[in-house]
């Protein structure tokens, strides 16, 4: 793996641009997400919570890569589970942005009292499964045929990480 340029930031709005190219980069490979389009900024900025949305950003400002979390559940008993959303630059893949991006969402949902963080992952993106699985998250199962992507059906794979710390909320 050779040596990338980059650090670490909170999201900003004016990065919202370069997130969506970003997210539909992804999209357009086929094994990141159900979703076919990136939506306007101000449905992803609503779906998200903001004090856990992180960017990867070369030296010039470009923006290589993002995360991001949503909540589950509007029911007080999951205000501590979270869905996470992980997006990387077509150029920027296998430089070790997607584990940065990762510590970084631990780092501030370890510190918000959230005690887990899962995601679905199509099984065909090994690449995802392998990265998620470096840093600390479990295949709880495979949820079979859950929905149609481009006129098949898909598998995911659910991926949890618990807190190394349970906190009392």
């Amino acid at each position: 793996m050779s040596s990338f340029a980059f650090t670490l930031r909170p999201m900003d709005p004016r990065d919202a641009d370069q997130v969506l190219a970003v997210y539909q980069a992804g999209l357009d490979t086929g094994q990141a997400s159900f979703e076919t389009e990136a939506p306007a900024w101000e449905d992803f900025d609503a779906g998200r919570l903001p004090a856990h949305r992180h960017v990867a950003a070369a030296p010039d400002g470009k923006v290589l890569g993002w995360i991001a979390v949503s909540a589950v559940s509007t029911r007080p008993v999951y205000a501590g589970v979270v869905e996470h959303s992980l997006y990387i630059h077509p150029d920027a893949r296998g430089h070790g942005i997607g584990t940065a991006l990762l510590q970084a969402l631990i780092a501030s949902t370890e510190a918000a009292g959230i005690w887990t963080i899962q995601s679905g992952v199509f099984p065909d993106n090994t690449a995802s499964l392998a990265l998620h699985h470096k840093a600390g998250f479990r295949t709880v199962g495979t949820r079979e045929r859950i929905a149609r992507h481009h006129g098949r059906w898909r598998d995911v794979i659910l991926l949890e990480r618990r807190s190394d710390h349970p906190h009392t909320v």
